[in-house]
């Protein structure tokens, strides 16, 4: 246990596991917008499929290793006794358009940047300086007063996980129950189509980005245990990371990286080591000025929204979703629409096309009642 108490454990085991989520995203094009727009425009459900999977399967582990002390889910950031569930609904919305005007999050970035793609590249840098201005630059300014400061105070009920809540409601701990009974619908769902059950690269691709969620609580909470220095308990985000990691390479103080920019590092190397492999690398950049400008608005929207949400779509999505906190759903619901929306307006023309139904039933009752 000598290691883990070293300064290069939580770089080092953050290396590990970006190495292993970055190669299979990229062997088996694990990507979160990618899945969305097949589920909206193709009808094809695998892809969402495969992403469910890699939540359930880290709320399972997550919850295992609480449950044995292995893991302190109450001290990570999504746990916190304030619920600021504006930054959940606006930065939600934010980065689920920039995500659409990009093509991919920042974990699908990171991926497609070990692939050779500059555009992804140019997408990381802007996203990452954006991240720095909504934590500590004059964009933090206006989200201490939209975000901040009407958060919603959750420590009536402990902090904010659901299954604290319902304890609350209940009068006894039902905490492991409440994680059980939610995995196993979501696996229900999950293994309810047959085709399905039979993909097994995409079962693995799903059990081995939620098992790599899980493994980061686990190692994060040996450092803190064990170091005699001030030890952040996280897993997997791509938006503050990527902005520590871009900090780390121009304002290096002589303080080893963290878990999150080991993380970074090792999902484009991960991403890296499998293009390669497959004979898939190939340099990309953007066609015209055009494509360029969408890709910075995209930066921009998904780093913004990214530290106004507290997260991404696997920060949010996997990784928060693992300690039941009740922003998850919020912010993943938000980033949905805010890519739904994204897509109408770069593919159908207008970004008021998937409210057409909802207005359609508003004006039909209406008349009914009229």
């Amino acid at each position: 246990m000598d290691f883990a108490g070293s300064e290069w454990f939580p770089p080092i085991a953050g290396l590990m596991a970006g190495l292993v989520m970055g190669y299979a995203a990229r062997r088996h094009h694990f990507c979160t917008l990618a899945a969305l727009e097949r589920h909206w425009y193709a009808g094809d459900n695998a892809g969402v499929r495969t992403w469910v999977l890699a939540a359930a399967t880290a709320l399972c582990l997550s919850q295992i290793l609480q449950a044995f002390g292995l893991a302190n889910l109450d001290a990570s950031i999504y746990l916190a006794n304030r619920f600021a569930w504006t930054g959940a609904i606006i930065g939600g919305l934010a980065f689920g358009f920039g995500m659409a005007l990009v093509g991919t999050c920042g974990f699908g970035a990171l991926v497609r940047l070990g692939g050779g793609s500059l555009r992804s590249l140019v997408v990381l840098l802007v996203l990452g300086l954006s991240a720095l201005a909504a934590q500590r630059g004059l964009i933090a300014l206006g989200r201490l007063q939209v975000v901040d400061n009407l958060a919603a105070d959750m420590s009536f009920v402990g902090n904010q996980s659901l299954g604290s809540i319902l304890s609350t409601i209940a009068g006894h701990d039902i905490r492991t129950g409440v994680a059980a009974v939610v995995t196993i619908a979501l696996m229900a769902w999950i293994f309810r189509d047959a085709a399905y059950r039979k993909d097994w690269p995409r079962i693995a691709t799903g059990t081995t980005i939620g098992a790599a969620v899980a493994f980061g609580w686990l190692v994060t909470t040996l450092a803190a245990r064990h170091s005699m220095d001030p030890v952040q308990i996280e897993s997997a985000s791509f938006v503050v990371p990527v902005a520590d990691a871009i900090l780390q390479i121009v304002t290096y103080t002589g303080v080893l990286p963290d878990y999150g920019v080991g993380l970074v590092v090792g999902v484009g190397v991960g991403a890296a080591i499998c293009a390669r492999r497959q004979r898939d690398v190939r340099w990309e950049a953007c066609d015209d000025a055009r494509e360029l400008s969408r890709h910075l608005v995209g930066g921009f929207l998904m780093g913004t929204g990214g530290v106004f949400a507290m997260g991404c779509t696997i920060g949010q999505g996997v990784s928060a979703f693992s300690t039941m906190a009740i922003s998850a759903p919020l912010a993943l619901a938000s980033i949905a629409l805010g890519a739904r929306i994204g897509l109408a307006y770069l593919l159908e023309g207008t970004p008021l096309s998937p409210f057409s139904a909802l207005t359609s039933f508003a004006r039909t009752a209406f008349r009914r009642g009229a």
